[in-house]
């Protein structure tokens, strides 16, 4: 490449990039939809919903409670302000959490710390290569698949402090299990009774009352009568006051490669929440419309932000999300305001945060499990389609058994095969008329002559391929076959390649074979296999099916009078 093509380069890619950055970056317009009085309330709303989940998932990340609310803060506030979407609140989520319990008991608090920070440039470099629209290719059942296995190991993962049992596994299940064998021999009836009353309570006022921050009231009703009747339940135990000061977690350079992989996967779960939840913000929002590509920058920029102050990877929360909605935000400020609620709580309030009980943290969280469970759209998926059913039910057990990231991808190819086998048997190659309309006198004359046509409609690729030849290849008593491609949607190089080996078969049989109405968009695949260059140099390639027609009953005369080799 000479100097001026590098600079010619150079100078296209400063231009991409100067252009993404303009869009990635907030703008005074981000601000014209502020309506004080409704932001703050909404605001205040989403924060007060917000304090015990920042604290549960940071206890059931392993990190904390502390990390939870940090994480809350500071992502939550940085995500206000870059992310793409003016209604979404982000923080620590249960999905998350189910991430990184694995990661902090192999790498311990700093390699979480470097796994988001990780991340956080991954998603960037998602948001600015354009990456924001890979939300539209999940399917629905593969969603709602992950989800459900989402509520299942975080309902699974409190089953020891509602119990009072402390034990430890690295499956959920098993975790489980291990603890209601303590508790059968040494059951806690305090812990059980906190977490049961909290969560009930919470799961009834969210029905009877949703503007009510049932989860604070709950929590805080717990707290009380633990302290104030010494119960003595397990609480969350001391925080410190205020943020602490950023610095960067200490990781040796050769874990670094090992926590690539994770972080990827944190990336990918983050990404593709985040983008889940601006599309449920959307649809419950009558003029909110996100920038999905901005959205990724947002929580990169988050995710960068938190680890530097002790918190955890973060994303957008749907059920924090919706509540913003709900009660009438409609701008940033709303989420901002949020961020400086838990700030609030960090500075002066951190004493009474510390006696929470565990069991009643518990309970919140095993509340939000259950109303993470749309049975609705569980019910009508299941009775949908079997495929869609096998795909979401496939999906959730995958989640528990093994990991998010191998659930998501084991249901993506599960949902694609599926998808592939319905497209190729809309794959359709029918035997036709070479002409349109009724000419049944000219059919017969031309298989009277020999002369055969075949139609192909849709998508000639790998799935179909098979099928196909095998079809063609029971062609008899014929001397000229006939492809009509105009129906043609798209070819593959295993559909070009197999087209090729029939036309080869057919030859062998000394049957001509015939095409009419290739696309130019597939001739490069035709080309590349052989199949287009042989067929020209023929000159059995056509423009049309007339044209076809008359060349197809020139040659099946001229065959005729041919007298056949003397052997």
């Amino acid at each position: 490449m000479s100097a001026d093509s590098a600079s010619r380069v150079c100078s296209t890619w400063a231009r991409r990039l100067a252009r993404r950055t303009s869009e990635v970056l907030p703008r005074r317009a981000d601000w014209a939809h502020v309506r004080p009085a409704r932001d703050l309330s909404a605001g205040l709303m989403v924060g007060l919903v917000a304090l015990p989940l920042a604290l549960g998932f940071g206890v059931s990340s392993g990190m904390g409670a502390r990390a939870g609310l940090i994480t809350a803060i500071v992502a939550g506030a940085l995500a206000a302000v870059f992310g793409g979407s003016r209604v979404q609140v982000s923080g620590p989520t249960g999905a998350m959490t189910v991430i990184l319990v694995p990661i902090i008991a192999v790498h311990g608090r700093d390699g979480v710390l470097v796994v988001g920070l990780l991340a956080g440039l991954i998603l960037i470099g998602l948001g600015y290569a354009g990456a924001g629209r890979i939300i539209r290719y999940v399917p629905v059942p593969v969603v709602e698949g992950f989800t459900i296995g989402i509520a299942v190991i975080i309902a699974l993962q409190q089953v020891p402090n509602v119990l009072g049992a402390d034990v430890q596994a690295d499956n959920v299940v098993v975790l489980a299990v291990r603890a209601v064998r303590v508790s059968i021999g040494h059951p806690v009836w305090v812990s059980v009774l906190v977490a049961v009353g909290v969560g009930v309570s919470l799961l009834v006022l969210a029905r009877i009352v949703p503007r009510v921050p049932g989860s604070l009231i709950a929590v805080g009703l717990a707290t009380l009568a633990n302290t104030s009747l010494g119960w003595g339940a397990a609480t969350i135990g001391h925080i410190p006051s205020g943020l602490p000061a950023p610095a960067l977690p200490v990781v040796p350079i050769g874990d670094l490669t090992s926590l690539l992989l994770p972080a990827i996967a944190v990336a990918a779960l983050a990404a593709l929440e985040s983008l889940l939840s601006a599309t449920v913000a959307d649809a419950m929002s009558v003029d909110q419309r996100h920038d999905s590509n901005r959205e990724l920058v947002g929580q990169g920029l988050a995710n960068l932000g938190a680890p530097l102050f002790g918190g955890i990877p973060a994303t957008a929360a749907i059920a924090r999300t919706a509540v913003n909605v709900r009660s009438g935000a409609s701008s940033r400020l709303a989420a901002l305001t949020h961020a400086v609620i838990l700030l609030l709580v960090v500075l002066v309030a951190a004493r009474w945060v510390s006696e929470i009980p565990l069991a009643a943290l518990a309970g919140v969280l095993i509340a939000t499990a259950v109303q993470m469970v749309r049975v609705s759209s569980l019910t009508a998926l299941l009775r949908s389609t079997p495929r869609d059913a096998a795909v979401l039910v496939v999906t959730a057990v995958a989640t528990v058994a093994l990991d998010l990231a191998t659930a998501v991808l084991i249901g993506l190819v599960l949902a694609g095969f599926f998808a592939l086998r319905e497209t190729a048997r809309a794959v359709r190659l029918d035997e036709v008329p070479l002409l349109d309309g009724d000419h049944s006198e000219e059919e017969q004359s031309l298989l009277d002559e020999h002369i055969v046509a075949f139609r192909i409609d849709g998508p000639l690729f790998f799935a179909a391929a098979h099928d196909f030849l095998l079809e063609l290849a029971e062609v008899s008593d014929v001397r000229v076959v006939v492809l009509r491609m105009a129906r043609v949607t798209s070819i593959d190089a295993t559909g070009a390649s197999v087209l090729a080996d029939t036309i080869r078969r057919l030859e062998k049989r000394a049957i001509t074979v015939l095409l009419s109405g290739v696309q130019a968009q597939h001739e490069r695949v035709l080309r590349e296999l052989g199949v287009h260059d042989h067929l020209a140099h023929e000159r059995h390639l056509f423009p049309a099916t007339p044209e076809a027609i008359a060349h197809a009953r020139l040659h099946a005369a001229r065959v005729a009078h041919t007298p056949a080799p003397r052997h």
